[in-house]
């Protein structure tokens, strides 16, 4: 995806920047976030036990849909032009809305809220993003985040 200047981000404030592909989530995944987050909750992990439940099968963890939000934004929103780096500066909202079972594909867009400027090389964005599940009309969350992004120099 090309590189775009702060003048021309500014006039995307109020906007929808992008949306990403569709990310399919695996019960692998499911299985490797559970293991690294110590969160062995059956809902995530026991096909059978999960089935019994009201979500009829196993679900990824929220934390999980939520990470997710990083691999959509590079999928669907342009870099500055000069960045150095980018940084979570976290988020103003967070509901997790519907579950995400397993099998399931999702995917993000980004309305671009606010972008403002504290100093020469760092801009801070504010981000509406829903995370929508395919063939389902409530999404899996919806969250204002707070990113940052750190310029060249000059």
């Amino acid at each position: 995806m090309p590189e775009i200047s702060l003048e021309t981000y500014q006039t995307l404030v109020g906007t929808r920047v992008g949306t990403s592909r569709w990310f399919e989530i695996t019960q692998r995944q499911i299985d490797q976030f559970a293991d690294i987050t110590e969160d062995w909750q059956f809902i995530h992990l026991d096909p059978e036990r999960a089935a019994q439940t009201p979500f009829g099968g196993t679900v990824a963890h929220g934390f999980l849909t939520l990470s997710m939000l990083s691999a959509m934004f590079y999928d669907a929103v342009p870099d500055f032009e000069k960045t150095t780096m980018g940084v979570n500066y976290g988020f103003d909202k967070l509901r997790f809305l519907s579950p995400v079972l397993v099998g399931a594909r999702i995917r993000a867009h980004f309305d671009l809220t606010e972008l403002t400027q504290a100093r020469p090389a760092e801009i801070t964005t504010k981000w509406d993003t829903t995370i929508e599940i395919e063939d389902q009309t409530r999404p899996a969350l919806s969250a204002l985040w707070i990113c940052r992004t750190y310029l060249e120099k000059t």
